[in-house]
């Protein structure tokens, strides 16, 4: 193999390995109450968090996580649900329910121990009143539809749930309820990772209704959530303890060992995924021509609508157009979402070399209609370069890694 391959996927398991719940939560475990500790979580980390808790926590332990069908950790004490995600199912829904009980029987001397992660959004999901679980699904599968945003995508799950947008903090009141949150989101927005359960909304039913309506989808009437400055936020810390800039921050001090210059970009960069994909060429392409050795590393999370039958998700589809972009050049990239899912397959993301068109074209395969049909699974492994690592108990968003010299 090119030992450039070996080194990007190198970069890619520090970039998970960054985020490894193992490492985050023991560090920031606080000391025992005098009454109960309660663990509540949900989201693709959910198990493995609960996991780090209970290998690294002194005293008794009681409660409920729910995370993505398999990824789910065996625990002692702390019971792991498996539920459907991205769009909700019942397990997700049973799970919310018994959660929020479990939050409302705290009492003053008890701890609330959150942990939250991606993916908490569809897995936990209890309808607000008025609103039935089928809309919830319906309006689910439109929003990702639709392409919208995260931030937008959540402002309307928050004012569709009972227990979304600080409403878990609320049904807490008055435990003490302290969150820990591996962040999926671009610029770390707590209300906006897993829906902010334990975090004040700042946005409004208001907000939610023209989102809907910019975006033509028939919801249900909102419901309004705990705002800035409410007193059942009194006894709530929230603390940030894995994120996709300070996995990007570790993909890019290997690069520096490797001789490369690390350029990050930051966790900002989203839009279409063949659209990033051109933008990262043409950045590569300037560097390329300044004979820099340099390593363009960017996270956030790409999108890719109109996708109907093909296979592929947003890493494979960034990847292929950047090849086409970059045909010609000795250039080297890898993408992968560090979860371990990249769409819909088994695959984190694939892996490109300059011979992966060539090989391709070699094949009988045109990369160019294959792009267009959104077919950038079939693409990647036709060319063996998909990357599988299998689910990785952990969520910071994707990773992007050009190699440039």
């Amino acid at each position: 193999m090119d030992p450039r391959g070996t080194l990007l996927r190198n970069m890619f398991a520090a970039a998970i390995a960054a985020a490894d719940p193992a490492l985050c939560v023991p560090k920031h475990l606080p000391a025992p109450p005098k009454g109960r500790t309660i663990v509540l979580g949900a989201g693709k980390a959910a198990a493995s968090m609960a996991k780090a808790v209970e290998d690294h926590w002194r005293g008794p332990l009681e409660g409920l996580v729910v995370t993505r069908y398999g990824h789910a950790v065996s625990c002692q004490k702390i019971e792991v649900v498996e539920a459907s995600h991205p769009v909700p199912d019942q397990a997700g829904r049973d799970a919310a329910e018994r959660m929020l009980r479990l939050a409302q029987s705290a009492g003053a001397d008890d701890l609330v121990l959150c942990l939250i992660s991606g993916g908490g959004s569809a897995l936990l999901t209890l309808p607000a009143d008025g609103v039935n679980f089928e809309d919830k699904q319906a309006i689910n599968r439109a929003l990702l539809a639709s392409g919208a945003g995260i931030a937008d995508m959540n402002c309307v799950r928050r004012h569709l749930s009972a227990i979304k947008g600080g409403q878990l903090a609320a049904a807490c009141y008055p435990a003490r309820v302290m969150s820990l949150i591996i962040s999926d989101v671009p610029g770390d927005d707590l209300s906006a990772i897993a829906s902010g359960p334990t975090v004040p909304d700042p946005t409004t039913r208001a907000d939610a209704q023209a989102i809907c309506a910019r975006l033509k989808i028939k919801a249900p009437a909102f419901v309004e959530t705990p705002k800035p400055g409410d007193g059942v936020f009194a006894r709530v810390e929230n603390h940030l303890i894995g994120s996709g800039l300070a996995s990007l921050t570790a993909a890019a001090d290997v690069a520096r060992k490797a001789g490369y210059e690390p350029l990050v970009l930051g966790d900002f960069i989203e839009g279409e995924a063949r659209e990033i994909g051109l933008v990262m060429a043409g950045i590569a392409r300037h560097i390329a021509r300044e004979g820099k050795r340099c390593a363009i590393i960017s996270g956030g999370e790409g999108r890719v609508t109109g996708a109907k039958s093909g296979r592929g998700g947003r890493n494979s589809e960034f990847l292929l157009s950047l090849a086409l972009a970059l045909e010609g050049t000795d250039i080297c990239a890898l993408a992968g979402d560090t979860d371990g899912i990249d769409g819909s397959e088994a695959n984190a993301g694939a892996l490109l070399l300059p011979r992966t068109l060539s090989h391709l074209r070699a094949m009988g395969h045109d990369p160019r209609a294959m792009l267009d049909s959104h077919r950038s699974y079939d693409a990647f492994e036709a060319a063996g370069g998909l990357v599988v690592t299998g689910p990785t108990l952990t969520n910071v968003n994707d990773v992007r890694i050009v190699l440039v010299g």
